[in-house]
């Protein structure tokens, strides 16, 4: 199945030493979304290993989540309190469960993991269909920067050492504002390769999704510590209501 195609296959790909990949701090992220919880309940798409809702729920919040890998919940599951959430398996763009919740939350890139512009709309009117009135609902995404992508393609060498050599590529298709990326290492086990894919898009493109499914933008700073966005952010956190 292509990666265009498939919502668990990263997952599948990537969940065994997720964690210990190059993923930010998530206590800020922590403190942020607990502060705007107003006691939950609350929803993560995409929970993944539970970086974010372990954190949650030790802070005494019931937290549900959607995941599409079944390998990525199998990890959190692994960790202290992680079977004690619970947990949809599926597409996070259908969001399958009743509500209604406090808030619900998108963090690093996901909602891009979603590679065509109708899935992500899909996924705005399908949370706002389980936010309580009033709730929030919390992305967190970079801004796209032309110039990451001014070549419609790219070569990147990550890591060489005696025994390997990893190196990545990237395929630009800017008309859908997509790219494909392969990850490829090669050893003497042979050769390895880790797809991935994602539709990006601009601030603005994200809130005129949120004003279709019936959401506000009410707030958006450049980062979890709440610092000021402007021109120059090239991530956001974006704070979107229902009525």
């Amino acid at each position: 199945m292509s990666v265009f195609d498939d919502p668990g296959l990263f997952g599948r790909l990537w969940a065994a030493g997720y964690d210990d990949g190059p993923n930010p701090d998530p206590i800020p992220a922590v403190d942020f979304l607990a502060n705007l919880a107003d006691g939950g309940p609350v929803l993560e798409l995409a929970i993944g290993t539970g970086r974010i809702a372990l954190p949650l729920a030790e802070r005494g919040l019931t937290v549900h989540g959607v995941e599409a890998s079944e390998e990525m919940l199998a990890e959190m599951r692994a960790k202290p309190g992680g079977d004690q959430i619970p947990v949809v398996v599926a597409d996070m763009a259908d969001v399958p469960v009743p509500g209604p919740f406090r808030l619900a939350y998108l963090v690093y890139n996901t909602l891009f993991n979603l590679v065509d512009a109708e899935r992500q709309a899909d996924c705005f009117r399908n949370v706002a269909r389980v936010l309580s009135p009033g709730g929030a609902f919390v992305v967190e995404a970079f801004v796209p920067d032309p110039r990451s992508f001014d070549r419609d393609e790219q070569v990147q060498v990550r890591a060489v050492t005696e025994g390997s050599a990893t190196i990545r590529l990237h395929r630009y298709d800017r008309p859908a504002q997509r790219f494909i990326r392969q990850t490829i290492t090669f050893d003497s086990a042979g050769v390895h390769l880790k797809p991935f894919a994602m539709r990006y898009a601009w601030p603005h493109q994200i809130d005129a999704m949120a004003q279709q499914a019936g959401l506000r933008l009410t707030e958006r700073y450049a980062d979890w510590q709440g610092r000021p966005f402007d021109a120059d952010s090239t991530s956001h956190i974006s704070v979107y209501r229902a009525p």
